[in-house]
């Protein structure tokens, strides 16, 4: 992806506030009307308005809103879709028109469609943590061990089989071994129990999308003609499923625009397929391909360090990404003792920086591969009194008392939902202890229904004691009452009398503590929200409210304008930009991650990711790496990442610290080492097998990569790496039958032969 300085356009002549101030492949994108549309859209070169100010051009040109649907990946792309085009347009058309994520625009198609799916308009979505609930509550049905089974393991087997468009029986046959049989068997029953609930997961949004549009010839037309114009944002995050349904639609008028970036597909590991936008032109081979090349972020070094690292991948749509910004400041590459040095050194230069320069505390990012490296970055801020935010930490919607909440208006709306009833069972507790709710669930699995008919019909259970049944009748009596008095009162004024009468406002002021009053408060957010719902979507009903909240991804809650510096995966910043970011961790094992050595699909994914990284940076941009970090609970050593010396020399300053100038990464350039300082003592080094304490051999400190080598206990060998330098020099050496080995040479003993 080569950088290259191009004069500035033109500017467009056309007074048309729509076609105003676009460049001259924006303006085309925008313009091309009908037939398959790829616009391959580089980064920060302007997607959002491209796709905006393209619907609203559709709009002036005649095509009737209801006949246009645009899908994106989030609710907060979608939201910010519609405003700008209602400000190009008009707030009658910009209203009409279907925008939303895939998940949201599908499940409101199947309210229209459930009964032919076999389900009631009122059935209940499940996000993960409902999801994972109902898997645990079927392994304790079934006597399946936990501990040898892992309920999330599982669960995530099931939503692979899902994306793959496998149903438990096809996923049965091609089980390999007795861990994937049992989770076939988890499968149906998990199906069978989500039908039992009218309840679909995330998946079944997708799959039975498909399924409403192969019902029948007729239902397939009506929706094809229905959206006559299909803008999918993110083509290079679609899933098998989301690809099916768009190529559906598409199919009577191929009217489809697909935006996106094959640079920037980091989501396999949830399903996304590269292969969805890399092969458009297959599957439209009258398309126009338009390439937004300019980008409008980063400088022109930030620019090119990201084209020089992505154009070391096969898998990708060329492009020649360039800008008409200044040449910028250098990338710095530093490297540091430990991780947690490294962190303390980025916390301290954020600091500098913002006493040195007008930079505030939202300027920055620090990005990094794991979550488990963000507590070295906490301590380094807290220790210096910076104020900073986890972007990608719990949601508001996670919290346990937010849920509860969320449960108990789900359960109004769709009394066969199963997990929420269980949830608020006892919240407050009601006295219907567990031996009680054994009963109702035998008698619910023995008669093939839902825990809540199950409950209606508790005075039919022998078993149940007296006490117990007169504990269901009063919860069963309050939920009824509830259920009638939401027909008649308006949705913001029965959610408040409804939660207030639940008993659960009043529990958390008897409780009385700091926690239960943030708890306390936080109920009454929720039933704040609800009123500024209603507000804002007057004909709104209360399931809407429910769905939006079901269907609320991360990215939607993420606030970066605040005044705090932001720590976060790199998966967390897609899509946002930041005047100075910090890459932590770029060493081998970590990023790229292990799993990728093995695997040209998976190190492409990971360089792609460091591209998504380097793009975010506008003004500056600093990699930094560690000799050792800490990992389970010792010190393991680390080698620079091979992705760092793919970023062109030309433009970066590499030192061990941030003041450090144009000094080589260690391995890459010995003939020129930095002498590293380090604390680093005897007693350190790690107790792993890894580690020999022999006084090293004179002939050893001359091994070079490709030596074999023998040591006496892993045997023979063949060296892949040297690293380090004086008492830290280490040797990375590939073993037959026992693996990758990282030696310090100081305490190895090994034998070079042949």
């Amino acid at each position: 992806m080569a950088l290259k300085l191009i004069k500035p356009e033109k500017k467009n002549p056309d007074d048309n506030i729509i076609l105003k101030n676009l460049n001259d492949e924006q303006l085309k994108a925008v313009t091309h009307i009908d037939g398959p549309v790829l616009i391959v859209a580089g980064a920060g070169s302007g997607k959002t308005r491209v796709l905006t100010h393209r619907v609203a051009y559709l709009l002036e040109q005649g095509v009737n809103p209801y006949n246009v649907l645009a899908l994106t990946f989030t609710n907060k792309a979608a939201g910010e879709m519609k405003e700008r085009i209602t400000k190009l347009v008009s707030p009658e058309a910009g209203n009409k028109i279907w925008a939303g994520t895939f998940h949201s625009v599908f499940a409101r198609i199947l309210r229209y469609e459930a009964e032919t799916l076999g389900y009631t308009s009122s059935f209940s979505i499940y996000d993960t943590d409902d999801s994972l609930s109902l898997m645990k509550r079927i392994m304790v049905a079934f006597g399946i061990s936990q501990q040898n089974y892992n309920p999330t393991q599982i669960r995530s087997k099931i939503s692979w089989a899902k994306n793959q468009m496998m149903d438990y029986a096809e996923f049965e046959k091609s089980a390999k071994n007795s861990y994937d049989k049992i989770a076939a068997q988890l499968f149906k029953e998990y199906e069978t129990e989500l039908k039992r609930a009218n309840s679909m997961d995330f998946d079944d949004l997708l799959l039975n999308m498909i399924n409403v549009l192969n019902s029948s010839p007729e239902t397939l037309e009506k929706y094809q003609d229905r959206f006559k114009y299909l803008l999918v944002d993110e083509y290079q995050d679609t899933n098998r499923p989301q690809y099916i349904v768009c190529n559906l639609l598409a199919r009577k008028y191929k009217n489809i625009c697909v935006v996106g970036d094959d640079a920037q597909s980091i989501y396999k590991w949830r399903g996304a397929d590269i292969r969805n936008i890399l092969d458009f032109q297959k599957d439209y081979p009258t398309a126009e391909v338009i390439r937004l090349e300019r980008n409008y972020r980063s400088t022109a070094n930030i620019l090119a360090a990201a084209g020089s690292v992505i154009k070391n991948n096969r898998k990708q749509i060329p492009k020649n990404l360039w800008t008409e910004r200044h040449e910028g400041e250098k990338i710095k590459i530093n490297e540091y003792n430990d991780d947690a040095e490294e962190a303390s050194k980025i916390i301290t230069k954020i600091k500098s920086l913002m006493s040195s320069t007008e930079y505030t505390p939202k300027d920055f990012a620090v990005l990094y591969r794991t979550n488990a490296q963000s507590l070295a970055f906490e301590n380094a801020c807290r220790r210096l009194v910076l104020p900073y935010i986890i972007v990608g930490g719990q949601s508001f919607y996670k919290r346990k008392e937010v849920k509860d909440v969320l449960a108990y208006l789900k359960i109004i709306i769709n009394p066969n939902d199963g997990e929420s009833f269980l949830r608020i069972l006892n919240e407050p507790p009601r006295g219907i202890g567990p031996t009680s709710l054994e009963h109702l669930k035998k008698y619910a699995r023995l008669y093939g229904i839902s825990i809540f008919e199950a409950f209606r019909h508790a005075g039919e259970i022998p078993d149940l004691q007296l006490r117990a049944k007169n504990a269901v009748k009063t919860f069963i009596d309050l939920l009824q009452k509830h259920r009638e008095l939401k027909q008649s009162l308006p949705g913001a004024e029965f959610a408040k009398k409804y939660i207030d009468e639940t008993g659960l406002l009043q529990m958390y002021k008897e409780i009385g503590t700091d926690e239960a009053d943030d708890r306390w408060n936080n109920i009454q957010q929720v039933i704040n929200d609800i009123s500024q719902f209603f507000k804002n979507e007057p004909d709104k009903e209360l399931e809407d409210y429910l769905q939006q909240i079901s269907l609320m991804s991360e990215v939607d809650e993420k606030d970066i304008s605040r005044e705090q510096i932001k720590l976060m995966t790199l998966h967390s910043a897609k899509g946002l930009e930041f005047p100075v970011v910090f890459i932590a961790g770029m060493e081998k094992g970590l990023f790229p991650f292990e799993r990728s050595e093995n695997s040209g699909d998976e190190e492409e994914e990971e360089r792609r990711l460091f591209y998504v990284g380097i793009t975010r940076a506008m003004e500056q941009l600093y990699i930094t790496h560690a000799n050792r970090r800490m990992r389970f609970g010792e010190f393991q050593f680390q080698s620079p990442s091979k992705f760092l010396n793919e970023i062109d020399r030309s433009i970066v300053n590499r030192g061990s610290g941030f003041d450090a100038v144009d000094a080589p990464i260690r391995q890459a350039l010995p003939k020129q080492p930095v002498r590293i300082e380090t604390n680093f003592h005897y007693s350190q080094i790690p107790s792993d097998e890894s580690y020999s304490q022999i006084p090293v051999e004179e002939k050893a400190e001359k091994l070079k990569p490709g030596d074999k080598v023998r040591h006496k206990n892993f045997g023979d060998g063949k060296v892949e790496l040297i690293s380090g330098i004086g008492d830290n020099k280490q040797a990375t050496v590939y073993f037959k039958g026992v693996g990758r080995k990282k030696l310090v040479l100081q305490y190895a003993k090994l034998e070079r032969i042949g």
